[in-house]
Formats: structure tokens, C-alpha cells, sequence
């Protein structure tokens, strides 16, 4: 019964994938990171130059989990700026002339997956309005609390270049974030098959169809809770965290918070890849997109070596264990 379930999962998951790669090409890995963080209930922060394909990515996927009616899956996008409200988020009471009353209006927050492009242009303010609607799963208006669907994914894009005019996200809204990938340019003959075929490409975007409902989408996110990882994995996952606490070339350690979604993203990418238990390499393989965002360095040279010596000394051990 359970390798029958594992075969749905996957094969969902696959049609999921084969039909973002119509359009994202050459992407394969940073697409299984996106749905990792989907699948672990998290959120995803994408960081990179522009043109490499961010949104783009983030409106293949939502289009390819929508359907019609009651299982729809409801895809906003919001472009921040520095004039950007709190109000343009969570929405506001406005006056009904028919009732003769206020009436709430719902903002862009309210639905499952949502586009926060250039997160790093709006004002604090509006961070700590998205920041409650990540951590918690609920806005709140004056004095009245409102809970988001059950299915809430924010995918986040910033640009480091382009500094002028940007307030970099405090530590505390980073934390929130499951996943920090870098997009990156894709290889010279990728990058030359879409030149050949960007019409093709653009057309596909624009006639994506549903190959997941939100149904399903749950169903894999209770599937990913359900994977097995072994005590050794979860005591490398603890030594990782405790390790960034403990180098004297990090300022600032990850927190329990972050141990916590490290597990369930090891879950997650262990059924992205089609199997119901984590192995050892899943560790070194999601690590850094996992914690890294989350900690303060001394310098730029300590970035660079001290969380890939603590993830090497950990490496060590397991391989040591033999677990599979």
C-alpha cells in the first residue's frame, strides 16, 4: 500500500515538473527546490539578476496547480515598491452604500500562491505585514484576526544589483523564508536552444494547463510529513544548526525555527526525487539553500568556508554510519 502511494506521489509530482520544464529550461534543479519548499509548507526567497527567469517560474507553477471551481488554485502577484501600503496587501473596510455599513475588502494576501516580486522595494512596514501572513497563516485588521487558505505559498523574488532605493529584508522575515535559491544563468547551449525556441516557449506559458489541483497539492504536503528520516539524519540536522551557533565566524546562529524546516525539507525533496525515506546526501544537498540566509557572517571570506566546513564535518560522520 505505501509503494502505491509513493508511485501517485511521484508520478504527480513528475507531471508537475515535465510540464514547468516546457517553459523553465535548464532548470531542473532550482524547479525540485520550489517544489520542495511547495511540499514542506513553506516559503521560498529567490534571489538573482533580472531576466534569468524568477517570475516566470513562479507563474508556470501556479498555473500549472490551477483548475476551475471549488479546487482552484488562486494566483496573485504583487510588483513591491517603496510607496507599496500595508492596505494594498491585507485590503481594507470600505463603505457599502446598499448595507450602509463597512465591509472588509480582501487584498492580494488572500490566496494560495502568491508572487512578491522585488519583495526587498517595499517599505518595512509592508514586510511585517507579509511577514504575519507567512508565520502565521492569518492577517490582522484592527481588532479582527482572519485566517488564509489552508494552501498559502509565497515565492519571493529580490534583486541584488540594483541596491538604490531597497530595504534589505531584517533577519527575522528571512528566517520565515524555508529556502533561499539563486537562479543563475542557464548553460551556453541551453541558453542557445531558447533563443531557437522562444516562441515556442512564450506560447507554452501561455497555454499551461492544470496537471495538479489544490487537493493534490495537500495530499503531497501530508504525503512529505509522512517520510521517513532516520535518527542519525535528524542528529546532523542538530549538530548543523548548533554548529552555526558554535563557529567563531558566525555572528549570528540558525535558530530551532530553522532546524525544524531544515526536517521538512529533507522529507520534501526526499519525495521530489521519488523516495519515502531522506538519504545522506539530501543533507549536503539542500543545506546551504536551507540556512545559510539565515545567519550573519564576520566577513565575506567566513561565508564563503565556515557553513561548508560545518557541513563537511557532519558529512563525515554520517558516511561513516552507513545508514542505507
Amino acid at each position: 500500500m505505501e509503494d502505491l502511494l509513493m508511485g501517485t506521489a511521484e508520478n504527480k509530482i513528475q507531471r508537475l515538473i515535465a510540464q514547468m520544464e516546457t517553459v523553465i529550461r535548464g532548470k531542473r534543479l532550482q524547479i525540485e527546490q520550489v517544489i520542495t519548499c511547495l511540499l514542506a509548507q513553506g516559503h521560498i526567497l529567490m534571489e538573482d539578476n533580472p531576466g534569468t527567469g524568477k517570475t516566470v517560474l513562479a507563474r508556470t507553477l501556479a498555473q500549472s496547480i490551477s483548475g476551475s471551481g471549488a479546487d482552484n488554485v488562486l494566483f496573485k502577484r504583487v510588483q513591491f515598491t517603496p510607496d507599496l501600503l500595508p492596505m494594498d496587501l491585507i485590503g481594507a473596510y470600505i463603505f457599502d452604500d446598499q448595507k450602509k455599513d463597512f465591509i472588509f475588502k480582501k487584498g492580494p494576501l488572500f490566496c494560495n500562491v502568491l508572487l512578491a516580486d522585488e519583495i526587498n522595494r517595499a517599505s518595512p512596514k509592508v514586510q511585517s505585514a507579509l511577514l504575519e501572513s507567512m508565520a502565521e497563516g492569518q492577517i490582522t485588521v484592527g481588532e479582527q484576526t482572519i485566517k488564509l487558505n489552508k494552501l498559502f505559498f509565497t515565492i519571493a523574488t529580490q534583486n541584488p544589483i540594483e541596491t538604490e532605493g531597497t530595504y534589505p529584508l531584517p533577519t527575522a522575515q528571512l528566517d520565515r523564508f524555508f529556502m533561499k535559491i539563486f537562479f543563475g544563468y542557464v548553460d551556453e547551449q541551453t541558453e542557445l536552444d531558447i533563443y531557437h525556441h522562444y516562441l515556442e516557449i512564450n506560447n507554452n506559458l501561455h497555454t499551461l494547463t492544470q496537471v495538479l489541483s489544490m487537493q493534490d497539492i495537500l495530499d503531497l504536503q501530508q504525503a512529505a510529513e509522512a517520510v521517513y528520516i532516520h535518527k542519525e539524519i535528524v542528529q546532523a540536522v542538530a549538530n548543523i544548526v548548533r554548529g552555526t551557533r558554535e563557529h567563531s565566524d558566525i555572528t549570528l546562529g540558525a535558530s530551532t525555527r530553522s532546524g525544524i524546516s531544515f526536517i521538512k525539507c529533507l522529507k520534501a525533496f526526499a519525495l521530489v526525487k521519488g523516495r519515502s525515506f531522506v538519504i545522506e546526501d539530501d543533507v549536503q544537498s539542500i543545506a546551504k539553500a536551507v540556512l545559510e540566509h539565515r545567519l550573519l557572517f564576520r566577513n565575506k571570506e567566513a561565508r564563503i568556508k565556515a557553513f561548508d566546513q560545518i557541513v563537511q564535518q557532519e558529512m563525515q560522520r554520517l558516511s561513516t554510519l552507513r545508514l542505507h
